[in-house]
């Protein structure tokens, strides 16, 4: 399967970076190979996460993010990538508006 990153996804990923890189020199570089390491690991484990609403969601293994996907057509679509430590409802909405 094919992964694509749509723009939405990949602004989240840059919201994220900017983040870290405003914490520590560096971490935000260290963000960016996380969470394409977690999204490259979709093509061997796609479809195993927990379903949130219809999206499934993946958890990433170093940084409080989500990276929320559904598979069409032998596709992964990445919707959104977002802290988790963000309120629950803001969450849901910016999920709701996919």
């Amino acid at each position: 399967m094919k992964i694509k990153i749509l723009n939405e996804a990949v602004q989240d990923i840059e919201n994220g970076m900017f983040f870290y890189e405003s914490q520590k020199e560096n971490l935000g570089n260290f963000f960016l190979d996380t969470i394409f390491s977690d999204i490259e690991s979709l093509h061997i484990y796609a479809g195993v996460h927990t379903k949130i609403s219809s999206f499934y969601r993946l958890l990433s293994k170093r940084f409080p993010f989500a990276i929320y996907y559904k598979i069409e057509n032998n596709l992964i679509l990445i919707y959104a990538v977002l802290d988790c430590r963000q309120n629950p409802s803001w969450i849901n909405n910016k999920l709701g508006k996919k």
